[in-house]
């Protein structure tokens, strides 16, 4: 028995991860190119004659979404033939590779409908590329997730991947709606976007935090929906319900964390007004640890 038998890794596995990885690397070389597809420009022009800082984190979003993504569609097992993996992986990859990409136009039509984000991160707009680049993790992440808890490679499980996929989007839009009801109250009815739009990075990584951590407490809904290809409506209503729930307990239990390890600190004068990149990098720290505590609870 060799090395590599012992840990279970036969010539056939070794062959299928060979394939995965192949495709993988494909699907990542072309959501590069992707990114400049479009917007209509030159994406080695924009990374390294241009130095646009802002493209290159939008970029550097969407190819860590597609990473996501994949590690989703990755099982580690043998399928019946190479074929079939070859036409799965690829399925699934190119699936999510689209649905970012949906998700991406989603994000900026509806959630950054104040701004024209594609423009701000062509200028240089640091604050509006870092919030692009979360929102694909985030919805990434939400892939993987209903990656993960449907089964087989049928149409009913688009069919469920997709509605799981568009109610994310729906508290996506939710959560930034709520952040800005909240930011509009604290600033005589100012606008958030119109805050990223001016360049203010501290609330760009504050809202980054939010929206990882919905997209991980999302994630948590996938160890109680139980999945069943055509049941299309009681799977988009759990998905719903559980999400809207998630959400709640989520704004709540970050309020009253950040209020105690952020004791003593004026985080409205702090991250809004005084734009301390270092506590809005803390709060988003928060959100995440407190979403993954959670997820790993429900787990």
């Amino acid at each position: 028995m060799t090395f590599f038998q012992h840990y279970g890794l036969t010539q056939e596995l070794a062959i299928i991860l060979a394939i995965d990885l192949t495709i993988a690397i494909v699907l990542l070389t072309a959501m590069r190119y992707l990114q400049g597809w479009t917007v209509k420009v030159n994406s080695t022009h924009e990374l390294s004659e241009r130095d646009n800082f802002a493209f290159g984190i939008s970029t550097a979003g969407a190819i860590a979404g597609l990473g996501i993504v994949l590690t989703g569609a990755i099982t580690g097992e043998a399928a019946q033939s190479y074929l079939i993996e070859a036409i799965g992986m690829s399925a699934y990859g190119i699936f999510g590779l689209i649905l970012i990409k949906l998700g991406r136009f989603l994000h900026d039509k509806v959630a950054l409908n104040e701004i024209d984000k594609n423009a701000m991160i062509l200028k240089g707009n640091i604050s509006v590329a870092i919030v692009d680049a979360t929102a694909a993790i985030a919805t990434a992440i939400i892939i993987r997730s209903v990656l993960l808890w449907a089964e087989d490679l049928t149409l009913d499980t688009f069919i469920a991947i997709f509605s799981a996929f568009a109610i994310s989007q729906l508290m996506l839009v939710l959560l930034t709606r709520l952040r800005e009801r909240s930011y509009a109250k604290r600033h005589n009815d100012s606008s958030m976007q119109e805050a990223l739009a001016k360049g203010h990075i501290a609330v760009a990584i504050r809202h980054s935090g939010y929206m990882l951590a919905m997209a991980l407490s999302f994630n948590a809904a996938s160890h109680f929906i139980v999945f069943m290809p055509t049941a299309y409506v009681t799977n988009i209503l759990g998905w719903l319900i559980f999400s809207v729930i998630m959400l709640l307990a989520l704004s709540l239990l970050l309020a009253l964390v950040k209020k105690l390890v952020l004791a003593n600190i004026n985080l409205k004068a702090e991250v809004e007004e005084q734009h301390n990149i270092g506590i809005a990098t803390v709060e988003l720290a928060i959100s995440v640890a407190i979403a993954l505590i959670l997820t790993s609870l429900m787990a």
